[in-house]
């Protein structure tokens, strides 16, 4: 009984696995998402990271192949969700794309992810690699949410069958993109609440 009792022991005082597993995870995001605001995508190196996050760089290597998954990862962590994630479909359409469209403009206001994606953003346009890998893993996968929920308006009749959803769901983001990345405007929830309004009114049955 007291052997059973001290092994019990020995094993509470040691350090979950699994906890610290997170820790280190959650430190290489951090780090990540620090460097990439300081020194920008194309400095950004895992031996950096590492360093920053206080793991080795086999410890890095154990969840990403690269620094690019580990940018990934790190936009779903700012975010809170993974790319593709449905929509919400309340039978509302617009409130539901308000709802989105209003969680956007609140990410973007967050210094973390302004950051992020100004830096990310600007590395796109001399690596058509990296561009396409955001293309592939974040951008399509959303584009094509938004589509499934346009799809199931037209279902419920509040969008025209013969709508264009690709060039509708360009509609929808486009804007907010383009304010938030010129700084063109200010950036809120009254600007996407009207332009959710416009691009409705231009898909409604009968509007073709």
């Amino acid at each position: 009984m007291a052997e059973s009792t001290a092994q019990e022991e020995t094993r509470a005082r040691r350090p979950d696995p699994r906890r610290r597993s997170e820790r280190s995870r959650r430190a290489i995001l951090d780090a990540a998402t620090e460097l990439l605001g300081e020194v920008g995508y194309a400095k950004l190196t895992m031996e950096a990271i590492a360093a920053r996050a206080g793991v080795g760089k086999q410890t890095i290597y154990r969840w990403w192949p690269s620094k690019a998954a580990v940018v990934f990862d790190v936009f779903t962590a700012l975010t809170g969700g993974s790319a593709g994630d449905p929509l919400p479909d309340t039978g509302d359409l617009a409130a539901d794309l308000r709802t989105v469209l209003r969680a956007t403009v609140d990410e973007f206001h967050v210094p973390e992810m302004d950051r992020t994606t100004r830096a990310f953003t600007a590395e796109m346009q001399s690596d058509p690699a990296l561009a396409e890998a955001v293309n592939e893993r974040l951008v399509r996968p959303n584009t094509e949410a938004l589509k499934d929920r346009l799809r199931s308006a037209v279902d419920t009749g509040e969008v025209d069958p013969g709508a264009d959803l690709e060039l509708a769901a360009e509609l929808l983001n486009g804007p907010v993109h383009h304010r938030w990345l010129l700084r063109t405007a200010p950036l809120t929830h009254a600007y996407v609440d009207e332009l959710v309004d416009t691009v409705l009114r231009a898909l409604r049955p009968g509007q073709r």
